[in-house]
């Protein structure tokens, strides 16, 4: 495989100790040589100098305000030139090169549109975080991600069909990105690879899980667990999600599932907890999707 064949794009947001380290754990595991982008998305100081400076053979692309993660990812898109684009997490690392094994995957059959690697948490603990997903429920826009948080024992070690591809990792062809369009930057953040899959699918595509690649993951650099941020855009997203990809009587139940039911039952649990900081991050989540769809809701429909 060549330069021009594979685009590593990842998006970098006041993280720039991270995205070295990223950079690092590619040019010493992969044997050829690859093309690597790093949008700079909006960081207080102008990170993408220091890119430019320490790794001149790196596409380092300042934007002067955060586009949030799918506009970043397509940001870098617009300047990739290769078959095959990987977008990766700037807290995820490589430990080998078994990235070679997504392509193989991707190749296999013409109708695979994207691939996931297994995804490990980078501790000492040997946890999965993800070994593909279940489908979003109808109703709750709830799924689960198999394998997390249970030490891997190589038993979700078959390749197999995934309902739905993992931002911190996904290989994608760009034809189909082509065909399908980018990263809907509608989420800003969380639920975007999601829907992104969902649109792949309905195009007549399939997802895989490849496990013979792997890579580690510190989650929620960015974000924070369970930080304000993630939870006001969790809440807001999950109905995003609702809105664009249930239809009929389905999307109606599914949106007062998700403002009544389960936001109530977010706020109340934030709220015995004392962590009045996410019951304001709940509410405003709701209540903005709303006041969204009231003011742009052709956009979505």
């Amino acid at each position: 495989m060549k330069l021009p064949d594979l685009s590593i794009i990842t998006v970098n947001y006041n993280g720039i100790n991270d995205t070295l380290v990223m950079i690092e754990s590619v040019l010493s595991n992969l044997a050829q040589e690859v093309e690597i982008i790093v949008v700079d998305n909006g960081s207080l100081n102008d990170e993408s100098a220091l890119l430019k400076e320490k790794y001149p053979l790196v596409k380092a692309i300042r934007s002067s305000r955060n586009l949030g993660f799918a506009g970043g990812n397509n940001l870098g898109y617009k300047h990739s030139t290769g078959m095959y684009i990987l977008f990766l997490n700037n807290d995820a690392i490589l430990k080998d090169d078994t990235l070679r094994f997504l392509i193989e995957t991707l190749n296999s059959n013409q109708r695979i549109a994207g691939v996931s690697p297994k995804i490990l948490y980078n501790d000492e603990l040997g946890r999965i975080q993800y070994a593909g997903y279940t489908e979003l429920s109808s109703v709750t826009i709830r799924n689960k991600t198999i394998g997390n948080n249970e030490k891997d024992f190589g038993h979700y070690d078959i390749t197999a069909p995934t309902a739905y591809l993992h931002g911190a990792a996904m290989l994608v062809k760009r034809e189909v990105i082509e065909d399908v369009g980018m990263m809907p930057e509608c989420y800003f953040l969380y639920y975007e690879e999601m829907d992104w899959s969902a649109q792949m699918k309905k195009a007549g595509y399939e997802l895989m899980y490849e496990p013979r690649s792997v890579v580690y993951h510190n989650e929620s650099s960015s974000t924070g667990k369970d930080s304000p941020l993630k939870i006001y855009y969790m809440t807001r997203n999950r109905l995003l999600y609702a809105w664009r990809n249930r239809c009929g009587l389905n999307r109606i139940i599914s949106l007062i599932y998700l403002a009544l039911i389960a936001t109530s039952k977010d706020i109340v649990k934030f709220a015995v907890g004392l962590r009045f900081d996410l019951v304001k991050a709940t509410f405003m989540g709701c209540f903005d999707f709303f006041r969204l769809q009231s003011v742009k809701i052709e956009e979505y429909d």
